[in-house]
């Protein structure tokens, strides 16, 4: 499988194809690492709504912005409430969140625009990076799916928004990004008792004592199959946040005390 996030800064990794077929689209997931918060948040967390120092967090995401060249005044996050509800970005959004977890758009798991200028945002530590980009319409979505999100299926429904604005979904580009991998994702019957016999088959391997290997990047992959995105059109990272510490925060590795990396889409003007 080819690897769709290519690195070229120690912040941050870019989804290099995008990025060729659109020379103003900035797409790419953060790193943890060139920022200044301290330990356990070391060092670039992006996250407010962690225990870090908000000046600290507020200063890795101008040193963000300015690598990325798009102010902090046209970030847009939603409250990310590990749901399925997705929200339609205009320019009045612009800034919401960007300063203030407070501020951010309420109960939204998933943002959709096709406004210039502003930059999606959303924050992971092990839950799934979504990555929507429609080449033909311009609009472009991302959305955070942790496991309750994934099985309210939040990536069907960024697709049937997306037809709602007139795109279709066998246009729609989509890369799965840096999450936690199956081999270390244990779950129990509650988690994966939301999908049927067939799905539970194909994305997860059961072990002892009701516990079950999840693979979320797959159920995701399925979801979106379901949803009519065409399966040459999808692509999903080798990266794992849990294994690649050196690279990532790991909510589930480092037991809840960790920062948050931030997956990025938008177009310059």
């Amino acid at each position: 499988m080819n690897e769709p996030f290519k690195q070229s800064d120690e912040s941050f990794l870019h989804i290099e194809n995008w990025q060729t077929l659109n020379p103003n689209l900035i797409a790419g997931f953060t790193t943890r690492n060139g920022g200044v918060s301290n330990s356990p948040f070391q060092t670039l967390n992006l996250g407010l709504h962690v225990a870090d120092e908000k000046d600290l967090v507020i200063e890795n995401r101008e040193t963000l912005a300015n690598k990325l060249d798009v102010s902090l005044r046209n970030w847009v996050s939603g409250e990310q409430v590990h749901q399925a509800n997705i929200a339609i970005i205009k320019d009045k959004d612009k800034g919401k969140g960007s300063v203030d977890y407070n501020g951010s758009i309420k109960g939204t798991d998933g943002l959709i625009t096709n406004k210039k200028d502003v930059l999606l945002t959303a924050f992971y530590a092990d839950c799934v990076p979504l990555f929507f980009f429609d080449p033909v319409s311009g609009y472009i979505g991302i959305a955070h799916a942790g496991w309750k999100g994934t099985v309210s299926r939040i990536a069907e429904k960024m697709v049937q928004a997306f037809q709602n604005v007139g795109v279709m979904p066998e246009n729609l580009f989509i890369v799965i990004g840096p999450c936690i991998s199956q081999s270390v994702y244990e779950v129990d019957h509650n988690v994966v008792g939301h999908n049927d016999d067939e799905m539970r088959q194909r994305v997860t391997i059961q072990q002892k004592n009701n516990r079950y290997l999840l693979d979320l990047k797959q159920l995701n992959v399925e979801i979106l199959l379901q949803s009519g995105v065409l399966r040459h059109n999808i692509e999903v990272t080798n990266y794992c946040t849990y294994n690649d510490e050196e690279l990532f925060f790991s909510h589930r590795r480092d037991k809840g005390r960790t920062g948050r990396m931030l997956g990025f889409l938008g177009f310059k003007k």
